[in-house]
């Protein structure tokens, strides 16, 4: 298989609300962790940080630019990739001790990172049975109701449990935007982790339906809007009802 050269592992896209979406395209689309970031008047922020196999803060300037906070909606590998590279970094208290002391069985890479989950590999010297995640100890514990604050935005902490015990949302009620992370996204969902709840994921889905998003930011497929984001938990939360 072919190898990228690092200046072309990234992928850009400029959307509303000063966000930015940091893709990496030669990961399948399902692998594919989507790295947000979202511009404030005082500091930035980074929602995840993919999957670390070639470097956000040498490669994509934007990262770099200003002062920033890097948030965790989770700790699976392909969302806490590049977080060693930050001074500040927050995670829900529940997968605070993952963060800091990631293993391939921990946060999954064993068994899904394998060359199979690439359509072109990542420059030397990667190499999938040698991949793991680096340690990066968080500077903050996040809490369900805590806030993220940017100067002039503000971005409350929900957490979602159910596909992983920390897992959270971040939600600016002034533009009424959700980042998802892996709870919701318009793909399908994963609930059979080693660390999933099923109890949990429903009662996180229950939640999620009281929030009035008018656009959602997920973990992984591509942003979409309020009204599919209620088609999607509404569809979800009926197809549990009905096994029941």
């Amino acid at each position: 298989m072919e190898r990228v050269t690092p200046e072309n592992w990234y992928q850009l896209k400029r959307l509303a609300d000063e966000v930015t979406l940091i893709s990496e395209p030669f990961i399948q689309e399902f692998y594919r962790c989507n790295v947000w970031h979202v511009r404030g008047r005082d500091r930035d922020m980074l929602v995840d940080s993919g999957m670390g196999v070639v470097s956000l803060r040498e490669w994509v300037p934007l990262v770099s630019e200003r002062d920033l906070i890097a948030v965790a909606s989770h700790t699976h590998f392909d969302h806490i990739g590049c977080h060693h590279e930050f001074e500040c970094r927050a995670v829900h208290s529940a997968e605070a001790d993952l963060l800091a002391n990631p293993t391939r069985i921990n946060t999954l890479a064993d068994p899904y990172v394998t060359d199979d989950i690439f359509d072109a590999l990542p420059p030397e010297p990667y190499c999938s049975k040698c991949y793991s995640v680096k340690k990066a100890p968080a500077t903050r514990l996040l809490e369900d109701g805590d806030v993220v604050d940017l100067g002039d935005r503000i971005f409350e902490v929900i957490h979602t449990p159910g596909h992983s015990p920390g897992g959270i949302a971040l939600w600016e009620a002034a533009t009424e935007t959700l980042f998802s992370g892996d709870i919701l996204y318009d793909g399908p969902l994963i609930e059979d982790t080693y660390h999933s709840n099923a109890t949990d994921y429903l009662a996180s889905m229950e939640r999620l339906l009281t929030i009035p998003a008018r656009v959602v930011h997920g973990g992984h497929f591509p942003s979409f809007s309020g009204e599919r984001y209620r088609q999607l938990v509404t569809g979800w939360l009926n197809e549990k009802h009905r096994k029941v």
